[in-house]
Parts: C-alpha cells; sequence; structure tokens
C-alpha cells in the first residue's frame, strides 16, 4: 500500500507541473506567404503529455527533444478558418493545462511594405543613453540591475518614451530613420544597458517601457513619414536567457567540452569564412566561440534554433511594423543558416531591407555578404543579405582628412575605397558611417574642431549608399573610446531631468555649427534623387582635394572636398567632361548662387556642394 501511494503522489505531483508555462509565439497572423507555424510549448514534463487542438485542426509536426519541458508542433495556418483556437495539454482524457491561441489579421499591404533605402538617413541611438522620458520604469522589481546614473557602465534610465518624446529634433535635424541599439530585455547582473545579452526575444525590457510603447514609437514615426529599424542579434543571445538557462538541445548553443560552461571566447578571425587555407579548429573557434562569458553562441545550424529566429524577426516586424534589421556580428553566423534567415524575412516581405554588421576591412570580404556577390558565387553562396556596412570606407576616411597626400595616403584613400565598388553588387545599397557605438568619436579624433566633422558628413551624404550618424555628433559630443564604452555613449545633455542644458531645445553658439550644418545638409538632401540614385564620376585627388560629381538625366552635383591645411586653386578645365570651365551653381549649405570662371578656390579644411544650373 505504502509503494502505491508513492507512485500515486509521484503522479499527482507530475500531472500538478505539467502546465503552458511559455508559449512562443503567443500569437500569429493569417495570410503569410509562408503558412507553416511553428509553436514551442515549454512546461514542467510537458513533453510526457499529449498535445491537441481544438476546432479539428491537425497538429503536422509534433517534436519532442532531449529536454522534457519542450514540445515544438507545426501547424499550417492556412488550413485554420478560426482566428482562435485551444492548445490542449492532456494527461490521457483528461484536460490539465489550456492555452488559447489567435491568428490576427495582418495590416493591410504588410508585405509589400517598404524599407529603407538610399533615400534616409539613419540616426543611432542608444535608448539608455538619449532621453529619460519616463523616470517610473528605470528601475524594475523583476529585473536585477537597478538604475544608477553615477555608475559610467550602469542604466542611467532612457527610454522609448524619451525618444517618442524628442522625435520632432529628429525630424527637423534631417534624419528620416531610427536605429534602435536592442531594446529587447537583457536581465544580466550588470552593464546591461547595451542590449546585446538579451534574455527574453518576446519582451521589450521593462526599463525602455513596453511591447506597446515600442509600437507607439513606430507609429509615430510613420506619423512624421521616419522609419523604424530594429538591431537584431543572431549570434548571441545572454547567458540568463530562460532558453538557456534550460536547453531544449545541448546543441541549441555551441558547446566547448574543455572549457568552462562550455564557454570558449571565438579568436574573431571572421575572414575564416571565406578563406580556402583556413584551418577546420580556428574557423571553428572564430564562428562556434562565444563573445564573452554572458553571450552564449547560438547554433544556428540547429533547425529548430533556425526557425525559431525566423518567426521572431517576422514577428517583429508584423507586431512593430518595423521598417528594417541591422544585424549585430554577421560574420560570426553560421553563414548558410543565415541565408536561410535572410531569404524567409526577403520572401515574406520582398521589399525588406536588412543591413548586416560586416566589420572588416577588405573590400573583397566585404562584397561577399551582400545579395548576389559575384565574391559569395565563387564559393557557390548566395547570403541573400541586401545591405552591407561599409567598413573600409569606415577605416578609411579619418586618415584622409588628417594625412598629408601620398602615393596612397590622405584623399587618395577615399579614391582607391570606392575603386573597390566594382565588387559589389549594389554599392548604393551599402550603410556609409564615419562611428557608431563601438568606435571612436570623430569629435573626439580631431579635438572637437567642426571642420572635420562637416568634412566627414559631407562625404557619407553625398557618395553613393545610406549614411548612418551617431546620436550627440550633431551637437558635437566626445568620447574617448581609450576610456571604455561607456565613455562613447555619453547621456545626451538635456534628456534628463535637472540636467544643466537642454541641447534638445537650446544650443551654445558651439553646438550650433555642428547642428545647422547638419540640418541644412541633411534636409537638402532628403529630395536629391540624384544623390540617392545618380550615378558617380570623381577624379584623382591633387593636394588632398577630392572632386566628384553625382550626376543623372535631371541633375548634376559637383562635390569639392579640401582636406589640406591650405586654401587651395583648382582649375576647372580638368573637369571638362562633366562641367564648362565657367558655369553658374547654387551653393546649397549657402543657399546662394556662384559663378565659377576657369578656376575655384577653397579654404582649407572645407567641402563645397554645387548644383550645377542647366
Amino acid at each position: 500500500m505504502k509503494k502505491l501511494f508513492s507512485i500515486f503522489a509521484i503522479a499527482i505531483f507530475s500531472f500538478s507541473m505539467a502546465q503552458f508555462q511559455r508559449v512562443e509565439p503567443a500569437f500569429w497572423w493569417k495570410g503569410m506567404k509562408n503558412p507553416e507555424l511553428q509553436i514551442l510549448l515549454y512546461g514542467k514534463n510537458i513533453a510526457q503529455q499529449n498535445i491537441e487542438l481544438s476546432d479539428g485542426i491537425q497538429i503536422k509536426d509534433l517534436t519532442k527533444v532531449e529536454n522534457p519541458n519542450y514540445v515544438f508542433i507545426t501547424i499550417n495556418t492556412n488550413e485554420i478558418n478560426t482566428p482562435k483556437f485551444k492548445i490542449f495539454l492532456k494527461n490521457g482524457k483528461k484536460t490539465i493545462s489550456t492555452y488559447q491561441y489567435e491568428l490576427k489579421e495582418r495590416t493591410p499591404n504588410s508585405s509589400a511594405r517598404e524599407s529603407y533605402t538610399s533615400k534616409d538617413v539613419f540616426y543611432l541611438i542608444m535608448p539608455d543613453r538619449f532621453a529619460n522620458g519616463d523616470e517610473k520604469n528605470d528601475s524594475n522589481k523583476a529585473l536585477i540591475e537597478k538604475a544608477n546614473r553615477k555608475s559610467e557602465g550602469g542604466r542611467h534610465g532612457g527610454d522609448l518614451r524619451g525618444i517618442i518624446n524628442n522625435l520632432d529634433y529628429l525630424k527637423n535635424l534631417g534624419v528620416t530613420t531610427l536605429w534602435l541599439t536592442p531594446v529587447c530585455e537583457d536581465n544580466e547582473k550588470a552593464y546591461t544597458y547595451h542590449g546585446y545579452a538579451q534574455t527574453d526575444l518576446y519582451k521589450i525590457d521593462a526599463r525602455y517601457g513596453t511591447n506597446e510603447e515600442y509600437r507607439e514609437l513606430s507609429t509615430e514615426l510613420k506619423k512624421r513619414d521616419m522609419k523604424l529599424v530594429k538591431d537584431y542579434v543572431t549570434n548571441h543571445w545572454g547567458v540568463s536567457h530562460w532558453l538557456i538557462q534550460d536547453l531544449p538541445t545541448k546543441d541549441w548553443i555551441h558547446w566547448f567540452e574543455d572549457g568552462k560552461n562550455g564557454f570558449k571566447r571565438s579568436n574573431y578571425r571572421t575572414n575564416s569564412q571565406m578563406n580556402p587555407y583556413a584551418a577546420d579548429v580556428d574557423k571553428k573557434v572564430a564562428l562556434d566561440g562565444w563573445f564573452d562569458t554572458t553571450m552564449p553562441d547560438l547554433n544556428q545550424s540547429n533547425p529548430l534554433v533556425l526557425k525559431y529566429l525566423i518567426q521572431n524577426a517576422i514577428w517583429w516586424i508584423e507586431y512593430a511594423q518595423l521598417d528594417g534589421y541591422r544585424v549585430d556580428t554577421y560574420p560570426y553566423n553560421d553563414k548558410d543558416g543565415m541565408a536561410k534567415w535572410c531569404k524567409a524575412i526577403t520572401d515574406e516581405y520582398p521589399n525588406f531591407n536588412i543591413v548586416g554588421e560586416t566589420w572588416m576591412y577588405d573590400p573583397a570580404q566585404i562584397a561577399f555578404w551582400q545579395k548576389d556577390s559575384k565574391v559569395g558565387e565563387i564559393e557557390n553562396y548566395n547570403s541573400n543579405l541586401p545591405s552591407v556596412m561599409d567598413f573600409m570606407l569606415y577605416e578609411n576616411l579619418p586618415k584622409a582628412l588628417q594625412e598629408e597626400e601620398n602615393w596612397d595616403k590622405g584623399m587618395i584613400r577615399l579614391y582607391n575605397s570606392f575603386a573597390s565598388d566594382f565588387l559589389f553588387p549594389n554599392p548604393k545599397n551599402m550603410m556609409v558611417f564615419f562611428e557608431n557605438h563601438d568606435t571612436p568619436r570623430i569629435n573626439e579624433m580631431f579635438n572637437g574642431n567642426p571642420a572635420y566633422y562637416k568634412l566627414a558628413l559631407t562625404i557619407v551624404s553625398t557618395i553613393r549608399g545610406i549614411p548612418q550618424l551617431y546620436y550627440g555628433s550633431e551637437i558635437g559630443m566626445r568620447g574617448d573610446k581609450n576610456k571604455g564604452d561607456a565613455d562613447i555613449r555619453r547621456d545626451f545633455p538635456g534628456g534628463w531631468k535637472g540636467d544643466a542644458q537642454n541641447a534638445f531645445v537650446s544650443r551654445t553658439p558651439e553646438q550650433n555649427e555642428f547642428f545647422d550644418y547638419t540640418q541644412k545638409l541633411l534636409n537638402w538632401r532628403k529630395s536629391k534623387d540624384v544623390i540617392h540614385n545618380g550615378k558617380t564620376k570623381n577624379f584623382s585627388p591633387e593636394k588632398n582635394v577630392y572632386v566628384y560629381f553625382r550626376y543623372n538625366d535631371e541633375e548634376k552635383v559637383m562635390v569639392v572636398i579640401n582636406s589640406s591645411d591650405k586654401e587651395q586653386t583648382i582649375e576647372m578645365n580638368r573637369f571638362q567632361e562633366m562641367v564648362p570651365s565657367s558655369f553658374t551653381a547654387k551653393d546649397v549649405i549657402k543657399d546662394a548662387e556662384v559663378q565659377i570662371k576657369n578656376l575655384l578656390t577653397i579654404p582649407a579644411k572645407s567641402s563645397l556642394i554645387l548644383e550645377i544650373n542647366k
């Protein structure tokens, strides 16, 4: 009798624990091009129970894994004719847990949504450091790290409400697209403000706000004809992610038996992806190694992992009406898995743009990652990734601005950079930038001298590609990378109550010199198809003066960059294949007509943008 009671007690315990604790995705949409939906069901020993659906709906596939707390079911949404149905967890005929699943109606023309293009200008924000619009969410009982603005590497309280409150500032500046560093929950113990160690991919971090506020941000941007781009991390999650804490399968992440708790740091040799001579061991450590002890490396070659990432990305597009993705640490992923990830998204949304962080300095290695690359074709590989980040330009631009001209130095660096554009299948769909949240700030590099900022901004705003700015640079913000990342991620002045200055509404004369130039240039750029889509003709720099033209059948723009420490005079007859020696034009920045007669003189460390009159 005692033994029978023990068996009965164990059965009761198992019965009581078998509940739906998580269902992901929590809901979905009807009318997707791919009607197949995989639903993750999680609960204690859930695999020991039976799964059934209401309304006669058939489960197309039911996958159990080594961890009995998981079941993955696959359904065909085209075969479901009810907006809501129930998922039953049963022990025999007894229902022990129920989840009501909803298939929502999609926003009209959702699949045909437009994305960011070369018409746009990105503005990169680290939300924790931009503006605090809701002090009540600075800390959260359910999240470990609390707000501490005195700590450089701590949470400062910036949030989604702070961004929403300052959208008019950004629109007036000339920005068209916001890229926020990750805003999903990052519930590690410390240093969580950057968001790249996410612990819940379906939930906005409560210290930033709510899922609804994130969707509100997207709506408010669209009212202003602006776009929202989500920073997506496919390579790693935070070690405290609930799926990491209770792995469905050991190979959900890359696990090194000779490492502590599976950890081995990446060697960061991402060129092993295309290096024909790379040793297998080096390639494995590069791609499967962890970024840090708190960032386990995801295994995209596991079909369940890949499906999870694909569906999560699509879920956010539909839910928040996203306009694009930026993908972190792109070459560190399994390249075949990522090709499938990109294709699944762009099959569903043909106009959707995705830019990968391709942190390499060799143009061929960067070009390898762009969709339809002839370089990738050498290895019979197509990434399906529409856009890449031009790190070669990023590396060369500050050097070009400060070096004396030589055979391969000074402005020649830029000329040589663009000479590699033949490698790229779509040069105009590349992100061009001179800094971001991981790099030195340009205003620090040049001791706050606005002349260098203006030169850099002129270049990225008038060449082919999609320009990206980093928050605060438009008011001259500085920060020393040598002091740590926190210093290049300072709080925007005026984003917090009690700040000594509010640069959103009132700027010093020094700050206005940066701001006014940025505002003038970016707002001019908005309507210039000749810059967005026009052809380029450039001339080899002389005396550190670089001249290039953007042109189409209707317009012609001449850009002159003088990075020399001296005033320079150039002879116009050199450019007769584009313009006559004498002509009239509009000076874009001064908004004044100028007459060019055979010679053009340009001051030291300055630029000139001329709209040529027909």
